[in-house]
């Protein structure tokens, strides 16, 4: 038989033990950052060295999809993510009940449309496939290019969050096909158009800048953010953080390796 005065004694330093497990390494000298590859964890890499110098190492852990980093991050298993707009992080808010909060944008990359079939937007056909993100931030966003583009006309034209239902024109009698933002690098060469992130276009080996037949210009509202828990913003850690990815030298670093793909909004 276990004696309860040894469990009583026990207790406590169970519970901290259970409490301490499997989250994000809360100490002082060490962040866990959730991004998507290209360009958020290429960025944070070269922040790295120079955090490293001031006694921080940075974590740095790579996704592939929009969910899990900031399932993880509102869970406490990540300090902060990194791949985000606002639009999509109030989306995510509102419809999976989190409470993340934008901590600094960093940059912007400017949503294109690509195609392996045609040249120009204007030689779209009559009935042309368009690929667009599934999702209601990208999705939006998708659509306001294509407006912008000539192709559509939307019910509120700078309604960020419309949706196909919003289309109140469609000339060309575009067939639009809703898929995971991931995944439409892969689905280019089976549709005419495809509306891709600039992550993930540069992933595939796009050129944003070359290959886009229509792009955001610099004057897009969305800015990729730090993001994290409530109280976040004023954690030591992070104020690095963000002091290093503001820097001159990543501002440089951005400008000058992505070419106008990303740029710096800062």
């Amino acid at each position: 038989m276990i004696d309860r005065r040894l469990l009583l004694t026990l207790a406590p330093a169970l519970l901290l033990a259970a409490c301490g497990s499997g989250g994000a390494k809360s100490d002082a000298n060490h962040l866990s950052v959730a991004a998507t590859a290209v360009p958020h964890a290429e960025i944070l890499e070269q922040v790295k060295p120079v955090l490293a110098k001031e006694g921080l190492t940075l974590d740095i852990r790579v996704f592939n999809d929009y969910v899990q980093p900031n399932m993880q991050v509102d869970q406490g298993q990540i300090d902060v993510n990194y791949f985000q707009t606002k639009p999509y992080l109030d989306d995510f808010n509102a419809s999976r009940g989190t409470k993340l909060v934008p901590i600094a944008g960093i940059h912007v990359e400017p949503l294109g449309a690509y195609s392996r079939k045609w040249k120009t937007i204007a030689a779209l056909p009559n009935g042309a496939s368009v690929a667009i993100p599934n999702e209601p931030s990208n999705g939006g966003r998708a659509l306001l290019l294509l407006q912008k583009a000539g192709l559509i006309r939307l019910k509120n034209p700078a309604n960020p969050l419309s949706s196909l239902r919003d289309i109140t024109a469609n000339p060309k009698s575009l067939q639009f096909r809703e898929l995971e933002a991931a995944t439409l690098p892969r689905v280019l060469g089976e549709v005419d158009l495809a509306l891709i992130n600039t992550n993930y276009a540069l992933d595939a080996k796009l050129n944003p800048v070359r290959d886009a037949l229509a792009i955001e210009d610099k004057d897009s509202p969305y800015v990729n953010y730090v993001v994290g828990r409530p109280g976040a913003a004023t954690d030591p850690r992070v104020v690095k953080l963000i002091a290093a990815l503001r820097s001159p030298a990543i501002k440089n670093y951005i400008e000058t390796t992505y070419m106008g793909a990303v740029l710096p909004a800062f």
